[in-house]
């Protein structure tokens, strides 16, 4: 009889593999149109000077809606959604390494740590390039840009959406060649993989702290959707000093990861590397929870049917 206590945990092999892509695919896209609004916030609080435009996510939040509407709020995300394949990647890569490395260690934490940060480097490759164009496209305020590029009208006229992202993907390479969309790529990987690699050990342990402290018959989903964003938070606290240098590396165009870390410092003093947290926080928030309650859910949907009545969720 099994421990009610005891959250398992649902291998890769246990899988419906053609029902969790599909469903996956469609509740990422619903996780991203819902706090898409706060990651182009963090990235404008992480790129300004000081607080020359915006005091705070709240106040980032009222004057982009007021200057450039609801479009605002979601300028790059079209080109953001084909961030969709590094997702898929993320997780096919995270279950794949979970499996090999249980072959030599079958301790959860170890696997969760080695797991999550070789998809982080999987989904970073894929994901730097169009990061660097949404982000510029994310910069683009009503009249003026934030960043080192500017769509520029056509006689007078606005561009379309993809006209604006042919545009910037036209001046990055002219400025920077194919290198320049993978600029801030070791950046990302020194904010991601720590964050993916801290975020599953965290996950879990908290998972199980909560299940030792409430009765034995509380549902494991609930256990596991709080624990989710309390994994978020911790992580986005130690990973956010370099999520601001990635930022400003891949927006503003500097070369070196050392130099904007102290020129940061230097201007803004140690609360700099705090820029963002909040916005990051409250994005982080929502999509833990739907992620963590999806994840969780089409897992144990997949079960092989021998299985699911041994199992208390």
């Amino acid at each position: 009889m099994e421990d009610k206590r005891n959250i398992p945990i649902i291998e890769w092999e246990h899988l419906d593999k053609r029902k969790f892509y599909v469903l996956g695919i469609c509740m990422t896209m619903m996780i991203r149109v819902s706090v898409y609004p706060f990651t182009l916030i963090r990235t404008r609080l992480q790129v300004q000077k000081g607080k020359s435009l915006y005091n705070g996510t709240f106040d980032a939040f009222v004057k982009i809606l007021r200057t450039e509407g609801t479009a605002g709020l979601y300028r790059g995300f079209l080109v953001n959604t084909f961030t969709l394949i590094s997702g898929q990647c993320y997780v096919t890569t995270y279950e794949l390494t979970r499996k090999y490395v249980s072959r030599y260690n079958n301790n959860n934490a170890v696997k969760s740590l080695v797991a999550g940060g070789s998809a982080s480097l999987v989904a970073q490759s894929i994901t730097v390039p169009i990061d660097v164009v949404s982000q510029h496209l994310m910069m683009q305020r009503k009249g003026e840009s934030m960043g080192r590029f500017k769509v520029q009208n056509q006689d007078g006229k606005r561009l379309l959406v993809f006209g604006q992202t042919k545009d910037i993907i036209v001046q990055i390479f002219k400025a920077d060649g194919f290198r320049g969309f993978y600029r801030g790529y070791v950046a990302s990987l020194l904010t991601y993989i720590p964050n993916s690699a801290v975020w599953w050990p965290f996950y879990h342990f908290y998972a199980e702290q909560l299940s030792s402290l409430t009765p034995k018959d509380c549902p494991h989903l609930l256990l596991q959707a709080i624990s989710g964003p309390l994994a978020a938070a911790t992580a986005s606290t130690l990973t956010n000093p370099m999520d601001v240098v990635r930022a400003r590396v891949q927006v503003e165009g500097k070369s070196s990861i050392i130099l904007t870390f102290k020129q940061l410092i230097a201007e803004e003093g140690p609360w700099g590397l705090t820029k963002g947290l909040s916005a990051r926080i409250i994005s982080a928030t929502p999509s833990t929870i739907v992620i963590v309650v999806g994840y969780e859910t089409l897992k144990k949907l997949s079960l092989r049917p021998e299985l699911v009545d041994s199992r208390h969720w």
